[in-house]
């Protein structure tokens, strides 16, 4: 048996690397429960941010980790799973809670489309390089407070102003940092791999 790893493809992602071609759909079902479990997970380190309703957690980092790797068709349907196993009664998102009445579940719904918009951006080489992994990153954060923001002032009350206040403005070095880590590993990855290959 090689353990040679697979020649890096132009339009690939890195799950596309594993070698399996003849149980290719049990290596997708167990990359999606995979990256759903992941998901929550890392939800699960989260820090209470003072007058916010939002902590911060893993949770977003895995979301983008989880789109770049998988790609957006196997993304959506990690984060789908997550999203809808946590909104039946799984106690996996943030601080072990679940449900739908969350006002923090904007953001669940935002990772949904950044995973699936950063998969796609990866089959296009957005992870490949440290300039194009920052990009692909900002762009999935700006996805999810595009969509997390507004509901959490929706959900509370809250006037748009005082909801950036509180669900935007104080993550925002946090988001600095995780996109760092990003363009370290993603990259790095990529170029171990095609040395292998």
């Amino acid at each position: 048996m090689s353990t040679a790893a697979a020649p890096v493809r132009s339009g690939a992602v890195l799950a596309d690397l594993l070698p399996a071609a003849r149980h290719r759909y049990a290596v997708d079902a167990a990359l999606v429960l995979g990256g759903a479990a992941l998901t929550g997970i890392a939800a699960q380190i989260a820090v209470p941010v003072p007058g916010s309703p939002v902590p911060v957690t893993g949770q977003t980092f895995a979301a983008l980790l989880i789109g770049t790797a998988l790609g957006a068709r196997r993304g959506f349907l990690s984060l789908a799973l997550y999203a809808l196993v946590g909104m039946a009664g799984m106690p996996w998102f943030a601080e072990a809670s679940s449900g739908w009445s969350m006002p923090s579940l904007g953001y669940v719904f935002g990772m949904l489309l950044a995973a699936t918009v950063v998969g796609a951006l990866a089959r296009r080489g957005g992870d490949r390089s440290m300039l194009r992994t920052a990009g692909t990153m900002v762009l999935g954060s700006a996805i999810i407070y595009a969509i997390g923001v507004p509901y959490l002032a929706l959900s509370t009350g809250m006037s748009l102003s005082a909801a950036v206040a509180a669900g935007l403005t104080p993550f925002l070095i946090g988001d600095a940092l995780k996109a760092a880590l990003a363009m370290g590993v993603l990259p790095s990855t990529w170029k171990l791999l095609g040395r292998r290959g």
